[in-house]
């Protein structure tokens, strides 16, 4: 008689369940990428260097006839992308849990700011209106697409399991994002030696990044699967919807709790990681490779901050894990206080300490929100979480700005932001976490 091996139905939902995970990860794998090498590196200097070609010569473009200083011109653009994803993400995040069809959606949204960022190879002469559209359609492109994204973790991943698929999914991001920000570099910094100009080596790594974030979205597509609703509620307007989901999330008051602590703790961290740069240049007197340099110090080390996290959730909790990281974050930002001017190496290890807890706290915040998100209600929760992540990460750099305006020392503003992170910490301190799991009607794992 034979002996043949029997797979039960537990072991072959368990192996759909991590070919939906490895699909998962490709997600992050394929628009880190934009973030990195286009949001953070070229795109900011590029267009502005664009709208100060076009300019008058008081220094002024006109988009639709509005007078707009050339300098500022990215940084509104960037402002007007996310009120278009604030609006959008609870519209979106709705229809997808009330139609279980989150992959069209994603699709749909990812292939956009893909081809968005593609058509930034055009961004020649003084195209700086393109320049503008296409950074607004793809921002907000991404920011949708991600809150698509993380709204599949309940689904894919138990309780037990969300610390460590959360983490391996930014570890993928920051992996993705440090591997191409090499290639970009080397085109970049060696442009001569490839025949082509400064300009255009700007636009190839612009419109490369489009390219893989395209590639590489097609394998979360054929991985991940919808779960099916059946619901005749339509979804509301934007701004509408999202006040009906803050109104449902009045419901659950210590998932409203820890949202409130995360909006803090991760102003700081967003200001943090756009000030840096400028902290390093104006104060410490540091030129552009070395602030490039320590961009990509921050994206490798990263990989390893959010794998090791997750594994300290596994022994200590993610809420405790979490905790300990907005610590680090303060005693990071207390040394950066104190690094001397024209000091490469101690920015360097100021970049180094910034990415071992810059991937860990961000995936350990998604995994323990995950946890507190009534079942069916993924990607609308989701949607005010992003709306969190992105629309309101404005305190921050308003208290860094105010500070150096009021002390003229950027030493001040740096260490100004400790308190985002103390408050942080007080306010999360607070949240019973698993009495908002049992709350919300989810199982609670035993180390949370």
């Amino acid at each position: 008689m034979g002996t043949d091996t029997v797979r039960t139905p537990a072991a072959g939902e368990a192996a759909e369940r991590r070919r939906e995970q490895r699909g998962w990860y490709f997600y992050d794998w394929a628009c880190s990428v934009y973030s990195t090498s286009v949001l953070t590196v070229f795109l900011g200097p590029y267009l502005t260097s664009v709208a100060k070609s076009a300019a008058d010569a008081d220094g002024y473009v006109h988009p639709l006839g509005v007078p707009v200083r050339a300098g500022s011109f990215f940084a509104y653009s960037v402002s007007l992308s996310v009120i278009v994803a604030v609006l959008l993400m609870p519209l979106v995040g709705a229809a997808a849990d009330r139609s279980g069809r989150k992959k069209p959606l994603l699709a749909a949204a990812a292939y956009t700011g893909a081809a968005a960022t593609t058509g930034m190879f055009f961004l020649g002469g003084e195209r700086y209106l393109l320049g503008g559209v296409l950074l607004v359609v793809a921002n907000a492109a991404q920011s949708v697409a991600m809150m698509l994204y993380n709204s599949y973790l309940p689904q894919i991943a138990p309780p037990e399991e969300r610390d460590a698929v959360s983490s391996r999914g930014w570890a993928f991001g920051y992996a993705a994002g440090s591997l191409m920000l090499v290639v970009n570099l080397a085109l970049y910094l060696g442009h001569d030696t490839f025949g082509v100009s400064e300009s255009m080596a700007v636009r190839i790594c612009l419109a490369s990044a489009g390219l893989w974030w395209g590639a590489f979205t097609l394998v979360p597509l054929r991985r991940l699967r919808d779960r099916r609703t059946v619901s005749r509620e339509a979804a509301l307007p934007g701004l509408r919807q999202l006040a009906a989901t803050v109104r449902d999330m009045r419901r659950h008051p210590l998932t409203l709790a820890f949202l409130l602590a995360y909006l803090v703790y991760n102003d700081g961290i967003q200001t943090v990681i756009s000030q840096a740069s400028v902290y390093g240049s104006e104060e410490l007197g540091l030129g552009q490779s070395t602030l490039i340099g320590a961009v990509l110090l921050v994206q490798v080390l990263a990989v390893a901050g959010a794998l090791a996290m997750g594994r300290l959730a596994r022994t200590y909790g993610a809420k405790r894990t979490i905790l300990g990281s907005l610590a680090a974050w303060t005693l990071t930002l207390g040394a950066g206080y104190f690094l001397p001017a024209g000091a490469p190496v101690w920015f360097f290890v100021l970049a180094a300490g910034i990415g071992l807890v810059l991937g860990g706290s961000q995936a350990l915040s998604r995994s323990l929100f995950s946890h507190l998100v009534p079942p069916g209600k993924e990607a609308e929760y989701f949607s005010a979480y992003e709306v969190s992540d992105r629309g309101m990460s404005w305190l921050g750099p308003l208290l860094f700005g105010l500070t150096y305006q009021l002390t003229g020392s950027y030493r001040d503003a740096i260490i100004s932001l400790v308190v985002f992170f103390v408050v942080g910490f007080a306010l999360l301190a607070r949240v019973p976490v698993r009495q908002a799991i049992g709350d919300a009607g989810n199982p609670v794992p035993e180390k949370i």
